[in-house]
């Protein structure tokens, strides 16, 4: 059982319904290939929106971030949603590079992330909804191992194939959303703070322990002790530093 079993109740959904099972099942076998699945599903679903709702125009290209920037698609999925999802993307380039090891930490907050889209997803399109939430002590029974046998997914047949449906599911979005509660993306918590900025860093090809520093002391800092740490300092080649990061007050 899956937190994404919810999905294969509705047809609708086949084109990323076992690509989301799958990510969630192979979680405490494969860290990086559970993330890497999360990205595929998010980025099949992504697709499958583009193939029904008729507000959604093709960008110049159909890659997963033209897609996700496209002004019609972010004027559907509101801010912290796409901040979830914007997460998923980043740590699924580090999962796909295979440079930098995918911590569990990050691969549960993007299984939690997709859920939270997925669900977005299914509230707007889905025939029959019923509200449910992520359920995390599911994870720690996932480990099985599963095999791929959706490699990739065939935009154009897609479009062609569910050409008939736009008219209908465009309305029902149109209508769903409305009542829709978004989930808040809540990072005061430092340690879920520190997991986006981890990810951020790691995407735009910062190495932990060679170019970025965690909780470096400064010396003569404002205090009785005349000292402080950074949360984050940036480096260049020459080991001189070029950015502060402070995780405690950081909330992008």
């Amino acid at each position: 059982m899956t937190n994404f079993d919810f999905l294969k109740s509705d047809p609708q959904f086949d084109a990323f319904s076992d690509v989301a099972i799958s990510a969630e099942k192979i979680l405490n076998i494969d860290t990086a290939a559970s993330v890497l699945n999360c990205r595929r599903a998010m980025e099949f679903a992504v697709k499958w929106m583009y193939s029904v709702d008729k507000d959604l125009s093709m960008p110049y290209d159909d890659t997963l971030a033209c897609l996700m920037n496209a002004e019609e698609f972010r004027s559907i999925i509101d801010n912290n949603l796409y901040k979830r999802m914007n997460f998923i993307r980043k740590a699924g380039n580090i999962a796909a590079h295979g440079a930098k090891k995918i911590s569990m930490d990050q691969a549960k907050l993007c299984l939690e992330n997709l859920y939270i889209f997925l669900d977005f997803v299914a509230y707007c399109y889905g025939t029959d909804y019923t509200e449910k939430a992520f359920d995390k002590t599911l994870l720690d029974k996932s480990g099985e191992p599963v095999t791929d046998t959706q490699k990739d997914l065939d935009f154009e047949k897609l479009i062609a194939e569910n050409k008939a449906l736009k008219e209908e599911l465009t309305a029902r979005r149109s209508e769903q959303k409305q009542s829709y509660v978004p989930k808040p993306l809540d990072i005061t918590e430092y340690k879920t703070r520190k997991l986006y900025i981890d990810t951020m860093l790691q995407d735009s090809g910062w190495t932990e322990g060679r170019d970025w520093i965690n909780e470096v002391e400064l010396l003569g800092m404002p205090n009785q002790a005349e000292t402080g740490y950074a949360d984050y300092v940036l480096y260049d080649d020459m080991q001189k530093p070029l950015a502060v990061i402070e995780a405690k007050r950081t909330c992008e």
